[in-house]
């Protein structure tokens, strides 16, 4: 989303202009590079002396995540601020962090948005430095963090609320238009890679392999199987979540399926996403519910009348739109529960061993193709439940050990000894068990039914 001062101004005179935006991202190869974005819950500790109960989700005050925002901030050197009506929201990195930003989902889940990087062991670095510098200043308020898929304890109701005003308006439009969208916002944490393509047919090309694979990532990155406390059946809750989040936004839309897909295509499926908000002197306008096509088209809607459509407001329009894979001006991987750094890791490296190598991209797209659609779209439906067990033909990991072998071909071909970090898949591809089904062992054996003990054992 812009930030109060950011947004672009120029009016919107043709559609022509929202698929030019799209195509601006197109770079040659050498230009490619890799964000990685994680997410994680936080808790209070154990031996925190202030009275708050123990694995609760910090508060946004009262030593909670205002807090830390402003620990790690410093003198401002590093980190620079992002508010929200007077309220620190988020902070836009500085000097070495030139590239990062640290923000908050609705319920405080801490989000560190990786700088564009050349490669895996950048990534790794840059996700070791960030866990490093947060520890110390989290442990100091009494808090600790653990990348988890959904919220493994708390209900909806002692998930503490963010002063952003984006939120407010999702938090009452969501029960609108699907039962699960506020345990979207509160209880679900995800990692996702952002990747560069090269030109319309590339971005195509990526966009359809991706997509169809994003169920066999959520089966291999499965990490959310408590429920309030309890196992509930499901090994990805998140994945759950999404089924009866807004499927007017998110999910697999059927446009990046047909054949000629590209960026007009995309523009127009996100033209029929319902809006959620403008942004307008620095505030967020609720007018969720309208239609940015009709407001191109000069249609009168009561919540819109009297602004004129920008630049700005389609690329905040954007953001709030959720498939599985989302298109900006690069791909973003959105299949994926957070999980431990070393999974979170093995995430960027399957998509950039699959994309990012010309004949392996090739390859994995030959290989989609070898099934219909429609089993990609079933496989999204049985994963939050199955994980590596769910229907596909042939088996889901038969499928699984195919596509990790052409991403450590494509990483292979990079040169740059990325390989290594696919192993925790190809462990799971052989038969081993995913972080998910390596809690229900725990809590059935050493943890006697606690589910309390995968904060701390989960931490980074």
């Amino acid at each position: 989303m812009s930030n109060p001062g950011d947004l672009n101004d120029t009016p919107i005179e043709n559609k022509a202009q929202l698929i030019a935006l799209l195509a601006e991202g197109s770079k040659p190869q050498s230009s490619w590079r890799i964000g990685t974005e994680h997410e994680k819950f936080g808790f209070v500790l154990p031996d925190d002396r202030s009275g708050r109960e123990a694995f609760s989700p910090p508060s946004y005050e009262k030593d909670g995540i205002e807090a830390l925002l402003h620990a790690i901030k410093g003198d401002g050197s590093a980190w620079q601020a992002i508010e929200d009506h007077g309220k620190l929201i988020g902070l836009k990195g500085q000097g070495a962090h030139k590239g990062e930003s640290l923000s908050l989902e609705p319920a405080g889940q801490f989000e560190l948005s990786g700088r564009p990087v050349a490669d895996l062991h950048e990534t790794k670095a840059e996700m070791a430095t960030h866990f490093e510098e947060a520890r110390g200043p989290a442990k100091a308020l009494g808090l600790g963090f653990a990348p988890l898929g959904f919220q493994p304890l708390w209900s909806p109701s002692a998930m503490p609320i963010m002063p952003k005003s984006r939120y407010a308006i999702m938090r009452n439009y969501m029960p609108k238009v699907g039962m699960l969208g506020l345990d979207m916002m509160t209880r679900t944490c995800t990692v996702q890679v952002n990747l560069d393509f090269g030109s319309e047919e590339d971005m195509a090309r990526k966009m359809r392999v991706s997509l169809a694979l994003q169920p066999l990532a959520t089966a291999l990155f499965a990490n959310s199987p408590f429920y309030e406390g309890k196992p509930n059946g499901l090994l990805s809750n998140r994945a759950r979540v999404w089924t009866d989040t807004d499927n007017a936004r998110s999910g697999m839309p059927e446009c990046c399926f047909e054949d000629g897909f590209g960026f007009e295509h995309y523009v127009d499926w996100v033209l029929d996403v319902p809006m959620y908000f403008v942004m307008r002197d620095g505030e967020s306008r609720d007018v969720a519910g309208a239609s940015f096509r009709d407001w191109l088209a000069g249609k009168a809607q009561p919540a819109l009348d009297g602004l004129t459509p920008t630049m700005g407001d389609f690329e905040d329009h954007l953001t709030t739109a959720f498939p599985d894979v989302r298109l900006k001006q690069f791909l973003e991987m959105r299949g994926a529960d957070a999980g431990s750094p070393e999974m979170m890791l093995a995430q960027s490296a399957l998509w950039v061993g699959l994309l990012y190598d010309p004949a392996t991209l090739q390859a994995a797209e030959a290989l989609v193709r070898e099934y219909a659609w429609d089993d990609y779209r079933g496989l999204r439906a049985d994963v939050p439940e199955k994980g590596m067990e769910a229907s596909f033909p042939g088996g889901l990991r038969a499928l699984a050990a195919r596509v990790i072998a052409l991403a450590h071909e494509g990483l292979r071909a990079r040169n740059l000894g990325e390989e290594a970090y696919l192993a925790p898949l190809q462990a799971i591809a052989e038969g081993g068990k995913t972080q998910a089904e390596h809690w229900l062992e725990r809590y059935h054996g050493a943890w006697q039914g606690d589910v309390r003990h995968i904060f701390q054992e989960a931490a980074v």
